[in-house]
């Protein structure tokens, strides 16, 4: 395996906290993060933000193929004169571009240690692909990803993330593995894809509406949903109040569950919006 050290002197880059760069260089962390993926080895797999190619070099070795996409043209150029020869062989494909914006391949599993600055956005990008994850996160975040109804860290991500998949914090990782070292700590998190426990007609909806009820997590489901219809769309509130069950009403936010929260949203969807009835 390619030393992470040597790619960053052959690239003769230094990570910038700036511009959000902080390069895995920790040959153990690097090492693990391909086995967190379960199952036969991954037909095509997807990194976001590769680096200088530490991690892009795990994964080739147990990958068919792999897809980089780096928006650094720097990172790009070396990236690319790097992995020439894998390159040529049909194994690697490096894009150029925002990982929000360019168009990604069919992939089966996307291992990623992911620019903290976005990581939300493009996590929720691949989310809907029912796609494996192994992806590294602030661990604030990470915890955040996991929490469960009653626990501080739940939220508005908890219920999203584990609308599409099994979420796991698979590893915390400390700040000496990076370089630079970020602020924050680490940690990476495992998404395996499953259908959720309940059902969902709108999608967009149901997570509207959650994303509502959490901007005001600390009132109670009544006053949540009443104060929130400009976010989630509901025409009448009230009717949505009148029509839901007390004890759901009387809880905050941070005790309803994931499936309490699909059949209040479709309670919503039906008597809240009465011109999409």
């Amino acid at each position: 395996m390619r030393d992470p050290d040597g790619l960053l002197a052959r690239a003769g880059v230094r990570g910038d906290p700036d511009r959000d760069q902080h390069f895995l260089v920790d040959d153990r962390v690097l090492d693990r993060l391909p086995t967190y993926l379960e199952g036969d080895d991954p037909d095509h797999v997807l990194e976001i933000g590769p680096g200088t190619g530490a991690l892009t070099d795990r994964l080739l070795a147990i990958a068919d193929e792999v897809t980089a996409v780096e928006r650094d043209p720097d990172l790009v150029a070396f990236l690319r004169e790097e992995f020439a020869d894998e390159i040529d062989a049909g194994q690697l494909t490096v894009l150029e571009g925002d990982a929000l914006e360019v168009e990604l391949p069919d992939f089966t599993a996307s291992v990623s240690n992911l620019p903290y600055g976005v990581s939300s956005e493009i996590a929720f990008r691949l989310l809907p692909t029912k796609c494996p994850l192994v992806l590294m996160f602030q661990k604030e975040f990470a915890e955040r990803m996991v929490a469960e109804p009653g626990e501080d860290e739940y939220g508005r991500l908890s219920v999203s993330a584990q609308h599409y998949a099994a979420v796991e914090l698979v590893e915390p990782v400390p700040k000496e593995a990076f370089s630079p070292p970020p602020a924050v700590e680490s940690a990476v998190v495992r998404t395996t894809p499953r259908d959720p426990e309940y059902d969902v007609d709108d999608e967009a909806f149901f997570l509207r509406f959650v994303k509502a009820c959490f901007t005001q997590r600390r009132k109670t489901m009544r006053n949540a949903i009443r104060n929130t219809a400009h976010i989630s769309g509901l025409d009448e509130p009230d009717a949505v109040v009148e029509a839901a069950g007390e004890e759901l009403l009387a809880k905050r936010a941070g005790a309803v569950t994931p499936t309490e929260f699909a059949e209040l949203a479709a309670l919503a969807a039906e008597v809240g919006r009465p011109e999409d009835a």
